[in-house]
């Protein structure tokens, strides 16, 4: 039986990360839920037992139910009727094989029937659900709309939604529209309070929205007449059994098919403001965003994994010559790039999702009780380094979705672009990723302050003090080199900048990948300096790497004020 969990050593060993036992000490609040729930676990290595036994349900669902499922839900699709979305067969046994296991709303606290999982824990069961199918993860994913529900809105309306989200009620973000994509400021669904009825009333269209006719909505809408701007913004919660939107339309996309993408069309739609009138934008959707990044990086993870292992099964599998092609060289270097980029990305997720864990338990706790000092400097510690990492997860791994869903087909040959093997569908699924939730660019501009003001090179220091083991002295050697050349690509960049403005932007791509990549072997060097199995892969990425880093820094040495100049022209 296939359980995808347990055939991956990779995920046990980012379960098993010493800033676990923090993270459920955080979690816990001192088991303290042990006296109220049978099932809360009574201390750390409960805790971590109970979460491997969840994953592993996650893992035995994905490998037996999901992704058996997933090409008949990519060719039938989700179809709209009687103006509401109709799921593929296969995605509606999905959802019920996963309710039936009791593994929705994974992060919510145990009062409202939740399972109270790290965000750490949810990001592996995302990464596993997209190994299975990328689409489908979009759908089942969306539940992470319920942590907005939870940090912001009144406890009159937590009380409403979260058990129904523990039940299994299926989420969606509505916030892009026809004229308002990235630009979510552009935003113009109206919100207008009704007096009689004591609540608000959303009229408008909204496009291109993931699972749009999910039973629990958050929807951002402008309350605020006059306005036309983020500060007339505010964040709405909707919910499908009181009536009044309508799917216009699912789009007909490249990939992803099994996920409905809808255009919505509300009409005088009550719904209930979350938070603060005002807020929409510049408060809650930002946290909502960088959760959804958090996602999109475990489900681009996901779809590596899947890449990698079906380029390895075929390259074993095929023969020429007389001989696997694995045997060839230039296919066995394919597969080991691949698996190496396939943990690199996944260090990068998992070291994220640990920081955000952190980071995002303390804002919990100063909810309760005031922090004491060193946990305010803690909890500012860990949400700059969720800040920064967040659009570095998102990016790189996204990347690395699009190249290993490439380098499969790639291995397969003509047959890869059959549809008669999973890569094709692999390949149209992957091409989304580094486009929707803020495309690489977006990435880029939001983690090029993180270079500027040393959040990385800051975090490459301590990387570098503590990465002292024997066995990884020559990555070690390499990554001090590294970082020199880190250093001198943003002295130039900044110095320039002061000269002629533009020139920061033009390179923000180059200095912010290569903060990554430098970031991103440290983390596997880590690994290997505590487990031998991963010296040889990261010896592998920190070349890749290296060679990766020479070509951008070779660019911005190269590069003077007339590039910026020729451009503008």
């Amino acid at each position: 039986m296939a359980n995808f969990f347990s055939d991956n050593k990779d995920l046990q060993y980012h379960l098993s990360h010493p800033l676990m036992r923090k993270i459920i000490e955080l979690k816990e609040r001192n088991f303290a839920d042990a006296a109220v729930y049978d099932y809360a676990p009574q201390n750390t290595d409960d805790a971590l037992d109970s979460y491997r036994r969840v994953l592993e349900i996650v893992g035995d669902v994905c490998g037996e139910v999901i992704a058996a499922n997933a090409e008949e839900v990519d060719h039938e699709g989700p179809r709209v009727e009687n103006d509401h979305v109709v799921y593929a067969a296969g995605t509606a046994r999905n959802i019920e094989a996963l309710k039936a296991a009791g593994l929705s709303g994974m992060t919510l606290p145990r009062k409202y029937d939740g399972l109270n999982m790290p965000v750490t824990c949810f990001a592996m069961a995302n990464e596993m659900v997209a190994r299975a199918d990328a689409g489908f993860e979009n759908i089942w994913g969306l539940q992470d709309c319920a942590e907005t529900l939870n940090e912001f809105a009144s406890e009159e309306i937590k009380q409403k939604f979260l058990p129904w989200v523990s039940a299994g009620a299926t989420c969606a973000m509505d916030l892009t529209e026809p004229d308002a994509g990235s630009d979510l400021g552009a935003v113009m669904l109206k919100a207008t309070y009704d007096e009689a009825a004591g609540l608000w009333r959303l009229n408008g269209v909204k496009r291109f929205i993931t699972n749009g006719d999910g039973e629990v909505s958050l929807v951002l809408a402008r309350s605020e007449e006059g306005t036309s701007d983020a500060r007339g913004l505010s964040m709405f919660v909707y919910d499908k059994r009181d009536g009044g939107v309508k799917v216009r339309r699912i789009e007909n996309k490249l990939g992803i098919k099994g996920s409905p993408t809808c255009e919505l069309v509300f009409t005088n739609a009550p719904a209930q403001l979350v938070g603060d009138r005002k807020m929409g934008l510049i408060k809650y959707v930002m946290s909502l965003m960088n959760a959804a990044r958090l996602g999109i990086a475990a489900q681009s993870t996901g779809l590596c994994e899947a890449a990698y292992r079906e380029a390895l099964k075929y390259a074993g599998e095929r023969e020429q010559f007389g001989k696997p092609i694995i045997k060839f060289a230039a296919i066995s270097e394919m597969l080991s790039n691949m698996e190496a980029k396939t943990l690199a990305a996944r260090a990068l997720l998992y070291e994220t999702a640990r920081f955000v864990d952190i980071y995002k338990q303390y804002n919990h706790i100063s909810h309760e009780r005031s922090l004491e000092g060193d946990e305010r400097a803690e909890m500012k510690f860990y949400n700059r380094l969720a800040d920064g990492f967040t659009p570095l997860a998102k990016m790189f791994a996204s990347e690395y979705a699009n190249q290993m869903a490439y380098d499969a087909i790639q291995i397969h040959g003509g047959s890869g672009f059959m549809k008669d093997y999973p890569c094709e569908r692999l390949y149209r699924d992957a091409r989304i990723m580094n486009i929707y939730e803020g495309t690489t660019q977006l990435q880029v501009v939001a983690a090029i302050n993180h270079v500027t003001k040393g959040t990385y090179r800051e975090q490459i220091m301590r990387y570098e003090e503590a990465l002292s083991a024997e066995n990884v002295a020559d990555i070690a050697a390499r990554l001090a080199a590294l970082r020199g050349t880190f250093d001198k690509a943003v002295d130039k960049v900044e110095s320039l900048d002061k000269q002629t403005p533009g020139f920061k932007d033009l390179h923000s791509r180059r200095l912010v990948e290569i903060a990554g990549y430098i970031i991103m072997t440290h983390i596997l060097a880590r690994q290997a300096a505590e487990n031998e199995e991963y010296l040889r892969p990261a010896r592998i990425f920190c070349k890749y790497a290296s060679a990766k880093i020479a070509e951008a820094a070779a660019y911005i040495e190269e590069s003077t004020s007339a590039d910026v100049e020729m451009l503008r022209a």
